[in-house]
């Protein structure tokens, strides 16, 4: 030990050369170098190792020890404990208050090194820069030339086109352009600073130099109709022509890229060659960016810049002719500013570094959350305006940090005070995602703080811009050219932010969600996608100034059609995101950028507002004629005068729809109508996928039109209403029988509006013209309850026999007091039913045709089955699964039977109420748990593996996911197809062995808070992979007892990832939704085709064919019946299933059985993979086998395998009349 602690000391007073000098240097965390980062850590490191060492024990160079012997004895030849420093602490304290956990904390550290290039990488950049700037400042220059004549001999000369922006020079032309050496080159941009973040998709890190033109270039008049951007486009060629000339040496590839398709923003990029050169930068990942400058001095008069000047004359033949004055030309100014600020920006984003050290840190971490929805460059679809906006993100932190201008005439109060300079980078992070959760973007102005005051009144940015944010430089307004719908976009997606990380729930992981998961996936990203084609647009008032301001006649058409869209959409929407791909590099011989010919527009409703019928316009009898004029123009024929029931008459717009379905496509009708009418997109370029998702959700047309022809009820109201109307039946037969009826509980899918299809009430006149593959009655289940009393039985089998009794009586009475109606007792399900289980029901036909199913609860049943399950405490009370033989046939019975009790009449109306209030709280949940159950019955899932009472849970779980999620909360989807994807992608990621609790029932009462942590996470068992728990459900096996196991779970896992892959043709295009739903079979051994014509429920299969249930009777009110004999209803009968079932009970240890119970007619069979394997014969296998084929070395004649060839025999049998092939894949 002594020898040990010399050799430490020795080390330690030997100083490390070059080093000793940081140890004492604060470490700020951002180093000018990296090489100088890496120094100061290896000092600090010597620092701390130091003061570790030299405090290790109280001992001498010899070993002894030298404390009192007095001391305890705990605490000799230990090293003494120093206590928390301050620093400590509020570290602490910070991970637990504001990280919410400490391991938030530490990712983010973490993730910061990840997304910023490498040093080990940057040398040959380094050394190809120091090329490029000597390569650069010594081109040769070229003399005056007329820009065609000039822009001819390059393109022949070296195949180099000048990218000359709108308006392009003419033959008129009477001034020149020419080429000189930049006076300097540097770099710029968040690359000298250390701020350069990774970008997404792989895209390479971009360098960005600055090449300033010289003076001499430019004449004063050059700020006119374009004559800056000819002349800095023919400088741009001149240099790209140079540096692609492969005599020059520098081996590299060049291109043009125009940020955002403008072409006045053309820049040159250099990306480097793979060929192991010094200045082979390619392992970086990196491109170089040649952006020209004008020098600090400009020759362009910077105050003929201002946002109310006009620099683009247009002529007297255009548009604007009518004008007297020029209109004003923002964006044209701006784009030219925007060659004076490359160098001051550098400067202030330098200055606020040193003033805050977590400032890099901070906007590292703002552009990585950026980057990850969309606002910046990536290969998937981008939000329009965003696109090269690197500035902006530092100068929104730099305003926090510095504060605002003050304006004459606003009060001291009302400006936003700037931010601590030692606040952290998580903290500035916040803070900047607070302002753009807050900020009125179209309101209110932000003018950052500057040393010497803003060059222009702040009437003329708000009079210009849709959005003003004027950086310190007091040149550029930031937010010039970017629309407010997609700063709506940006402000709400900082809200959602928001509430994550103050959410502070376990179950969810921030650090994932903000900062990993890509949220540009446009499906669960809004509630409605709409792609439309841009290139037949012919915009009511085209506007050549407009083209000219905005750099490019694309440009100028999405911008005014995103701000029409916000105009006419309004309230309906939170949020409107209009997105286009990220603009591609093009060859130097290509001198225009293609504009976008199709963008994407996403809608994210507003459901209190979205699917309303009118919209309200100017009075009639407003003062200003004007406001109805302009409403009659915006919205043309659709707007018509209205009187109201309140006496108002006023300009409306009536969006006329026949069914809920239609209702929910109302915001898609407004904009389909605002594109056709302002830009003349006819409706076959405007696509989006709502109907085809609605499509699946409905019956063949065939079907529908015969139902509609015969004027029957149908719809979830109609269903709902005959409940009512059978509740009061039941209940005015109060003399009829021995008790009333206290309460009639629904517990039927079809009552909480979550079943697939619609309810349809089916007559006996229409239900003997129905086809055979047509006649299903659906059952929609209730149960009753009677008042208490002491004469019911205390023997289970007893009162069974009393449920039937009642029964008996309510069915006679129902008959006799309601012409038409049917009720007939059931006793079981053709199975095995031990006698204490509650087995009878009631079947109960309306006149009109509903169907219902009830059944008898009795509280007492419950006491009695748990006496019996107690006199036998010795066994456990878990029921076996499958049922053990033995020991107590009795109790087993009984936890069967007190199973199903619980389930039936506990928490089957429980789970109703609560599933219908969700329905009723937010629009979206019933369609998106009926597409998901259609979705998972297509596959072969539903009922037979996964109860549909899950699955609305799940569902749930996703509209529930913030705990604090109100009906206007930003993340409850708005729509049924967002909130499917949404449920696809949590499926497809979902880590099912730990668990999942979902407050279900809190939702209803509104305590949500703290539910989360109420309640814990209960893990998957051997025999159900999902737990799924709620708060009446702790042990979460209430409605996955039966299912799924591990070989399903895995199924589902598979498909959702499948079907999420799917989902992602969206942004091509090419989503076929069908293709969602249809199954693909090629992975059972075996596959059993059922008779068509034999299912009743046929008709509802994703893939029907009409020929199935074509009618061969020439008249339509004959019956479509071979024998010519009466049809009578059959309530819920459905052949498949029960056939399902019966091979499902059979066949539990052969094979695992799948199919559609909706409409399904194919079963798929998967054999037990342990069975295939050749075993031991012993009595009572539990499968049917047959001896090992002889043949087989080193097998006994007394070994067996499965005998498949009798088992799909016996299934051939039991199917006679229902099976039309067995067809064996595997």
């Amino acid at each position: 030990m002594s020898n040990t602690l010399k050799r430490k000391r020795r080390a330690q007073d030997a100083p490390a050369p070059g080093k000793r000098r940081l140890v004492s240097e604060p470490d700020t965390g951002h180093g000018t170098d990296d090489q100088a980062s890496a120094e100061n850590a290896d000092g600090m490191h010597i620092d701390h190792e130091g003061e570790s060492d030299a405090n290790l024990d109280d001992t001498d160079e010899e070993g002894e020890d030298n404390r009192p012997d007095d001391a305890p004895q705990g605490t000799r030849g230990t090293k003494p404990k120093k206590p928390p420093t301050g620093q400590l602490l509020r570290d602490i304290r910070e991970a637990t208050d504001l990280f919410k956990s400490s391991t938030f904390k530490l990712q983010i550290d973490a993730l910061l090194p990840t997304v910023r290039p490498k040093p080990s990488r940057i040398p040959p950049l380094d050394l190809f820069l120091h090329s490029l700037y000597s390569f650069l400042t010594s081109l040769s220059p070229i003399a005056p030339q007329h820009p065609l004549v000039a822009s001819r001999k390059l393109l022949h000369d070296s195949g180099v086109a000048v990218p000359f922006p709108l308006p392009s020079p003419t033959e008129g032309t009477n001034w020149t352009v020419a080429f000189e050496a930049p006076t300097d080159v540097a770099l710029i941009g968040s690359w000298p600073t250390k701020c350069i973040v990774k970008r997404t998709d792989g895209l390479p890190y971009i360098v960005d130099v600055a090449v300033e033109m010289p003076a001499a270039l430019f004449q004063e008049k050059d700020y006119l109709n374009g004559r800056f951007f000819h002349k800095r486009a023919y400088y741009l060629a001149c240099i790209a022509s140079a540096i692609a000339n492969p005599k020059n040496g520098l081996d590299v590839d060049v291109s043009y890229a125009s940020t955002a398709f403008d072409p006045r923003l053309t820049t040159v990029i250099i990306q480097s060659r793979k060929d192991g050169s010094p200045t082979d930068f390619s392992k970086l990942n990196a491109c170089i960016r040649i952006i020209p400058t004008l020098p600090q001095l400009s020759p362009l008069p910077l105050h003929r810049l201002s946002p109310s000047h006009s620099n683009v004359r247009v002529s007297k033949s255009s548009d604007e002719s009518s004008s007297s004055t020029h209109p004003p030309s923002p964006l044209y100014n701006t784009a030219i500013l925007l060659a004076c600020t490359p160098k001051s920006h550098l400067l202030a984003l330098h200055s606020v570094k040193n003033l805050v050290p977590a400032f890099a840190d901070a906007l590292t971490l703002l552009r990585v959350w950026a980057n990850q929805r969309g606002y910046g460059e990536g290969s998937k679809l981008c939000v329009f305006g965003f696109e090269g906006r690197g500035s902006w993100w530092g100068g929104l932190l730099e305003m926090l940090v510095t504060g605002e201008e003050h304006e004459s005439g606003m009060l001291k109060s009302t400006k936003r005070k700037p931010l601590g300079k030692g606040l952290s980078s998580y903290q500035l992070f916040r803070a900047a995602l607070d302002f753009l959760a807050r900020h009125d973007f179209e309101k209110d102005s932000i003018f950052t703080k500057t040393t010497a005051g803003h060059n222009h009144p702040p009437g003329e940015y708000k009079a210009n811009h849709e959005a003003v944010f004027v950086d310190s430089s007091s040149y550029v307004n930031l937010l010039a050219g970017v629309p407010l719908s997609s700063l709506d976009l940006l402000k709400y997606d900082a809200l959602v932010t928001l509430n994550l990380l103050n959410s502070g729930l376990p179950s969810i992981d921030p650090y994932d969600e903000v900062f990993l998961k890509d949220h540009r996936t446009v499906h669960t990203r809004f509630d409605a996608v709409i792609r439309a084609e841009l290139s037949d647009v012919k915009p009511r008032k085209p506007s050549l100034h407009s083209s000219y301001d905005h750099g490019s006649w694309g440009r100028a058409i999405i911008a005014s059609l995103t701000s029409s869209l916000r105009h006419g959409l309004g309230n309906r929407t939170k949020a409107i995101g209009v997105l286009l791909p990220t603009s591609e590099l093009r060859p130097p011989s290509e001198a225009q950028p293609n504009n976008p010919s199709t963008i994407y527009i996403g809608l994210v409703y507003d459901t209190e507002h979205a699917f309303r019928l009118v919209d309200h316009g100017p009075s009639a009898d407003d003062p200003d004629a004007t406001k109805s004029q302009q409403f009659r123009e915006f919205w043309g024929d659709k707007a018509e005068l209205r009187r109201f029931k309140d006496g108002s008459i006023v300009e409306s717009v009536v969006w006329e729809v026949k069914s809920t379905d239609e209702r929910a496509r109302i915001p898609f009708m407004v904009t389909q109508h605002i594109l056709e009418r302002q830009f003349g997109i006819p409706k076959g370029a405007i696509k989006t996928w709502q109907a085809p998702f609605d499509a699946v959700l409905r019956l063949p047309q065939s079907i529908s039109t015969l139902y509609q022809d015969s004027g029957i009820p149908s719809g979830f109201k109609s269903a709902t209403a005959a409940f009512d109307g059978l509740v009061r039946s039941i209940k005015s037969l109060e003399g009829e029988i021995p008790l009333s009826v206290l309460n009639v509980s629904p517990v039927s899918d079809y009552l909480r509006y979550t079943s697939v299809f619609s309810p349809v009430a089916v007559p006996t006149s229409l239900f003997a013209t129905l086809p055979d593959s047509a006649r299903h009655l659906p059952m929609i289940e209730i149960v009753l309850e009677f008042e208490k009393s002491g004469r019911w039985p205390d023997d289970l089998k007893a009162i069974q026999k009393i449920k039937l009794a009642f029964f008996e009586r309510i069915a006679t009475a129902l008959m006799k007091s309601e012409n038409g109606t049917k009720a007939t007792v059931v006793v079981g399900n053709c199975v095995d039913t031990p006698e204490i289980q509650d087995q009878a029901r009631l079947e109960i036909v309306t006149p009109d045709g509903w169907a219902f199913s009830a059944r008898i609860w009795h509280d007492r049943e419950a006491t009695l089955l748990d006496r019996i399950i107690d006199e036998k405490s010795h066994i456990s009370k878990r029921a076996p699964q499958p049922f053990d033989d033995g020991k107590s046939k009795e109790r087993t019975e009984a936890l069967l039977a007190r199973e199903i009790y619980t389930r039936r009449f506990i928490h089957g109306p429980k789970h109703h109420r609560v599933v219908a209030a969700l329905c009723h709280k937010y629009s979206a949940f019933a369609g998106t748990v009926r597409l998901v159950k259609r979705w998972l019955a297509c596959h072969w899932l539903l009922r037979g593996h996964i109860s549909e009472e899950v699955v609305e849970i799940l569902c749930a779980s996703v509209f529930l996911q913030d705990r604090k999620a109100s009906v206007d909360h930003p993340s409850v989807p708005g729509s049924k197809e967002r909130g499917f994807s949404k449920v696809v992608q949590f499926l497809a990621d979902w880590e099912w062995e730990q668990g999942l609790f979902v407050p279900l029932y809190s939702a209803a009462d509104g305590s949500l808070d703290n539910a989360d942590e109420r309640q814990p996470k209960v893990a998957a068992s051997a025999s159900t992979a999902w737990t799924v728990t709620t708060e009446e459900d702790p042990g979460g096996r209430m409605w996955t007892t039966l299912g799924p196991d591990i070989v399903v779970a895995h199924r589902v896992r598979a498909i959702a990832k499948a079907t999420w892959g799917t989902l992602q043709t969206m942004e091509t295009g090419h989503l076929d939704v069908r293709e969602l739903f249809i199954h693909p079979s090629d992975d059972y051994d075996v596959i059993v085709q059922l008779d068509q014509g034999a299912l009743p429920q046929y008709f509802q299969n994703i893939t029907a064919d009409p020929e199935a249930w074509a009618r061969t009777s020439k008249y339509a009110n004959i019956p479509n019946s071979n024998s010519g004999e009466s049809v009578e209803a059959q309530p819920g009968f459905d052949p498949g299933q029960l056939f399902h079932d019966d091979l499902k009970r059979i066949y539990s240890d052969t094979f695992k059985l799948f199919w559609d119970p909706c409409g399904g007619d194919r079963y798929g069979l998967v054999w037990d993979p342990s069975l295939r394997n050749s075993r031991p014969f012993r009595a009572l296998g539990g499968f049917s086998s047959t001896p090992v084929p002889k043949g087989e070395k080193g097998k006994e004649k007394s070994w067996v395998i499965l005998n498949e060839q009798s088992v799909l025999s016996e299934i051939k049998q039991l199917g006679g009349g229902i099976i039309k092939d067995v067809i064996v894949q595997h």
